[in-house]
């Protein structure tokens, strides 16, 4: 009995009451739960085909060199460390929130430094490896050390027994800091966007967050199978990161960070 008219006026009544974004993913849902729905025998037309998404505007929101101390200093004054570890490893791995608070050791090999996130915890529904920078290393190794026989990385009472998004944790550290308007989202697309500064190629950038690769080129099968560059591309985004932020000296020693603010 759904009609495109009802699509139509529960996608506009949407975005007035909550914005384009959030319309956009309902009807992109309900698309395709009719489309499943005919996969499985369903007769009926899909009341989705045809209409329009709200146009949305690409959000290009990344950590700028002048803010980058701000943060870093905000971030380390963060009193819960399981959630100042929760943003960093956000940060360092360039990983969807998502698959970062459902993070399993299981999946982790810290001896040939990769992050193997399965295909069906993938948005993209592809099998991933995330190269892991010295940096996440770091943060796993000295976690795995004060949570021994945990499943997750972040282990919580929680009823999914893993950390939830760290909203009161996030709130502090963008008071502190002055940046208002950064999402969690936006770490992910400052490591890509930092990456780019520091001379790494698209298709570099793209295997290291995670993209579809198959529109690009043959040669994803190639950067799938040695990801040893990937990694080097990230380290040395996230070095400049640290040098801007005042974590590391030009030399990329370690600079004696305050740990409040």
């Amino acid at each position: 009995t759904i009609t495109r008219r009802d699509v139509q006026t529960l996608h506009a009544r949407m975005g007035d009451e909550n914005g384009i974004h959030q319309a956009n993913r309902a009807f992109a849902m309900l698309r395709t739960v009719f489309e499943k729905g005919r996969e499985w025998g369903y007769g009926g037309e899909n009341p989705c085909f045809k209409l329009k998404k709200f146009k949305e505007t690409s959000r290009e929101r990344y950590l700028q060199p002048d803010e980058l101390p701000r943060f870093f200093q905000a971030v380390m004054a963060e009193p819960n460390i399981t959630e100042r570890d929760f943003i960093q490893l956000l940060l360092f791995s360039g990983a969807r929130k998502s698959n970062v608070l459902g993070m399993q050791w299981k999946d982790v090999n810290l001896d040939l430094k990769i992050w193997s996130i399965p295909a069906n915890e993938s948005k993209n529904m592809t099998a991933l490896s995330i190269p892991l920078v010295s940096y996440a290393v770091e943060i796993l190794k000295r976690r795995k050390n004060e949570n021994p026989g945990a499943t997750y990385v972040f282990p919580s009472t929680s009823k999914s027994g893993h950390l939830q998004e760290p909203k009161r944790a996030w709130a502090r550290v963008l008071k502190t800091s002055g940046l208002e308007d950064v999402r969690m989202h936006d770490l992910r697309r400052s490591l890509g966007s930092w990456m780019s500064i520091t001379g790494a190629s698209l298709l570099t950038i793209s295997y290291a967050l995670g993209h579809k690769l198959a529109s690009l080129s043959v040669t994803a099968v190639y950067a799938r199978a040695n990801v040893d560059p990937i990694r080097t591309a990230m380290e040395t985004a996230i070095r400049a990161m640290l040098v801007h932020g005042g974590l590391l000296d030009d030399g990329g020693n370690v600079v004696q960070f305050r740990q409040s603010v």
